[in-house]
C-alpha cells in the first residue's frame, strides 16, 4: 500500500492534530465501553486516560516504529468480573483489577524474554500466511455483529417492561432499551457509512486523510435534526442523541482513577483472592497473545514493513504488557493493540508513530475535559456503528488480501484455511471455568494444527 505518511513522517502541526482525534474517535467507543460493561463505578474517562498512558510506554518499547493505538480490551471481561465478584468490598475490588491485570502483562513479559532469546522464526513456520491471513480477517469478521447491532441503537433509552416467570409467578422484568426508531437510526448510520466512504474516495488530499472525522460529524448533525424534530414534536422515535448528559457539567474534572480507589482495599487482598485473580487473568492472556500476533501480521501488512522483526516481536509483546499494567494502574482496564487503529491506518494511509502518539497524549489531556468526554460519549451508537462498518471490513479485506500468495489450488491450503474461516464465522468459543477462547482464538488454534498436521502433505498436481 503506498502510504500517504509513512512511520517516522511528521505531519505540520494542525493536520496532527485532526489526525490524532481521528484515531482518538476511531479507538473511542470500544474504550469507554468496557468499564460501562462491567460497572462498579468504574470511570470512562479514567479508561480513556489509561489507554493514552498505555499506548506512550508501547510506543516507548518499540521505538516509536509501530503505529497502533492500545485500547481497553473486551478479552477481560469476564476476568475484570470476576475481580470485583470475589473481592469483599468495591475497593478491594479495584486492587484486584490492578494485580490482574500484573499477572497477565507478566505473561507477556516473560513470552518477550524468551522471543528475545530464541527469535521468531519458529513463529514464522507455526503461522504462516495461509494460518494468519483468515485469521486477521476473521478479526475484522468477528466483530460485524456489533457494528450491524449498533446501526439500529440511538443514546436515548427508555423503559420497557416485559412479562417473565420467577418463583412459579409472573411478574414484571423493567430494563432500558433504545427508545429511537431503528429504521432512523440506521438512517443516521447509513449518512456515516457513505460520507466516510465518498470523502475517502472523492475527496481532496485532506479529506481522504480524515474521512471518518468527517463522517461522524455528518451522521451527528443528522441525529441532531432528527432528535430536534423529535424534541419538538415529543416523539421519542425520532430522539437519537441523549443531550440531557450535557447539563450540569463542570468544565474541569478530575478522572476517577483506580489506584486512587484501590488504596484502601490492599489490605483485604488475601492468598485465596490473589489466586483467584491469577486463575482469572493469566489464560486469558495466552489468547490474547494470540491476537496480539495477528494484529501486528495485520499492521506489518498495511505499512509494508515486518514489526515481529522490527521493531521486533518481544519489544512489541513488552510494550503491550507493560504497557497495559501502566494503563490499567490508572483506569483499571488491560489494554490491547486494536483492530480499530489499524483499519484506520489502513483506509487514510498515515501511518504516521508521531500522529498515534500525538492521540495518546490527546486522549489524556480529553479526560480532564467533561464538556468533550461527554460530546464523544453522546455520539450514538449508529453513528459508530456506520463508521465500524467500514473500520471492521477493512480488517476482513487485509486479512483476505495476505492469501494472494497462497496457492488454493492446494487442498492442504484449502482445508487450512476454510476451517479456521467457519471456526471464526461461526462463532466457535471454548469456556472452561472462568476461562474463555474466543472464536478468534479458536480458529487460530485450530488453523495452526491443521497447517502442522498436513503441511508435509504432496503438493496436488
Amino acid at each position: 500500500m503506498n502510504l500517504v505518511y509513512g512511520i517516522h513522517d511528521k505531519p505540520k502541526f494542525p493536520k496532527l492534530l485532526i489526525f490524532a482525534l481521528q484515531q482518538v474517535l476511531a479507538i473511542l467507543a470500544a474504550t469507554i465501553a468496557v468499564p460501562a460493561i462491567i460497572g462498579n463505578g468504574m470511570s470512562q474517562s479514567a479508561a480513556l486516560f489509561g489507554a493514552g498512558v498505555g499506548t506512550l510506554v508501547y510506543q516507548l518499547f518499540t521505538k516509536f516504529k509501530s503505529p497502533v493505538y492500545l485500547g481497553s480490551s473486551f478479552a477481560f471481561l469476564s476476568s475484570m468480573s470476576a475481580a470485583f465478584a470475589g473481592a469483599t468490598s468495591a475497593a478491594a475490588g479495584y486492587a484486584g483489577l490492578i494485580l490482574g491485570v500484573v499477572f497477565a502483562g507478566l505473561v507477556y513479559v516473560v513470552i518477550a524474554v524468551l522471543i528475545k532469546f530464541v527469535g521468531v522464526r519458529w513463529l514464522e513456520k507455526l503461522l504462516p500466511p495461509v494460518v494468519i491471513g483468515p485469521t486477521v480477517a476473521i478479526i475484522g469478521l468477528s466483530l460485524a455483529k456489533n457494528a450491524v447491532g449498533d446501526l439500529f441503537t440511538g443514546k436515548v433509552m427508555v423503559p420497557q417492561v416485559t412479562q417473565v416467570l420467577k418463583d412459579g409467578a409472573i411478574v414484571d422484568n423493567t430494563s432500558m432499551v433504545s427508545g429511537c426508531d431503528p429504521f432512523v437510526a440506521l438512517f443516521c448510520g447509513v449518512v456515516t457509512l457513505f460520507a466516510v466512504m465518498l470523502f475517502s474516495v472523492y475527496g481532496k488530499q485532506m479529506m481522504k486523510l480524515i474521512p471518518f472525522i468527517l463522517g461522524i460529524l455528518a451522521g451527528y448533525l443528522t441525529a441532531t435534526i432528527f432528535t430536534v424534530i423529535g424534541l419538538a414534536t415529543d416523539n421519542v422515535a425520532l430522539q437519537v442523541i441523549d443531550f440531557s448528559v450535557f447539563q450540569n457539567m463542570a468544565v474541569f474534572t478530575v478522572p476517577e482513577f483506580t489506584f486512587l480507589k484501590a488504596a484502601e482495599g490492599i489490605t483485604q487482598i488475601d492468598g485465596a483472592y490473589i489466586a483467584k485473580l491469577a486463575v482469572a487473568y493469566i489464560p486469558v492472556a495466552f489468547v490474547v497473545f494470540a491476537e496480539h500476533i495477528a494484529d501486528h501480521k495485520n499492521l506489518s501488512s498495511v505499512i509494508g514493513e515486518d514489526l515481529l522483526k522490527e521493531p521486533g516481536l518481544h519489544r512489541t509483546l513488552m510494550g503491550d504488557g507493560i504497557g497495559s499494567i501502566a494503563g490499567a494502574f490508572f483506569g483499571g482496564c488491560p489494554n490491547t493493540t486494536y483492530g480499530e487503529s489499524v483499519g484506520c491506518v489502513a483506509i487514510t494511509r498515515n501511518a504516521s508513530v508521531i500522529t498515534i502518539t500525538t492521540a495518546a497524549v490527546l486522549c489524556m489531556a480529553i479526560s480532564f475535559f467533561s464538556p468533550f468526554v461527554t460530546f464523544l460519549a453522546s455520539i450514538p451508537n449508529c453513528v459508530m456503528g456506520g463508521v465500524c462498518f467500514a473500520l471492521y471490513g477493512f480488517i476482513a479485506v487485509s486479512g483476505l488480501k495476505m492469501l494472494q500468495g497462497v496457492d488454493l489450488n492446494q487442498r492442504k491450503n484449502l482445508f487450512v484455511a476454510s476451517v479456521i474461516l467457519i471456526a471464526g464465522v461461526g462463532g466457535l468459543e471454548l469456556t472452561f471455568g472462568e476461562i474463555k477462547l474466543t472464536s478468534v482464538a479458536c480458529a487460530l488454534i485450530l488453523g495452526i494444527a491443521a497447517n502442522r498436521l498436513l503441511c508435509r502433505g504432496k503438493d496436488d498436481e
